[in-house]
């Protein structure tokens, strides 16, 4: 992705943010996530059970950079359920302590 323009890093954004209803852009993977927050994040998708794509940020520094732009919300991970953004580590888990997260995560993404 280094030789892509600002066009093509936010098309490919919205591209990754459409195609998958459940979405977490996050530092690492959700085997090694490599900050406290995203690894936060990840455990509680964990625990709802439902499949969810990723995208390390780490490894893409075009949609790091891009990504806060497009979304006005400036830290990770970004959870996005059905194209729209739900926030970062501390709104996930309060929704998920609410119970207001699992039946989201629930009507968006199909049981394995």
């Amino acid at each position: 992705m280094t030789d892509m323009n600002q066009t093509d890093i936010e098309q490919t954004i919205r591209d990754q943010i459409a195609q998958h209803s459940v979405l977490l852009y996050m530092k690492g993977t959700p085997q090694f996530p490599q900050c406290g927050f995203s690894a936060r994040a990840v455990d509680v998708l964990t625990q709802i059970g439902r499949p969810f794509a990723f995208v390390n940020i780490l490894e893409n520094p075009e949609i790091r950079a891009t990504l806060p732009q497009i979304a006005n919300w400036p830290t990770f991970p970004q959870l996005w359920v059905a194209g729209e953004l739900i926030g970062g580590s501390d709104i996930i888990y309060q929704m998920f302590q609410d119970g207001e997260l699992q039946p989201l995560i629930e009507a968006n993404s199909p049981a394995v």
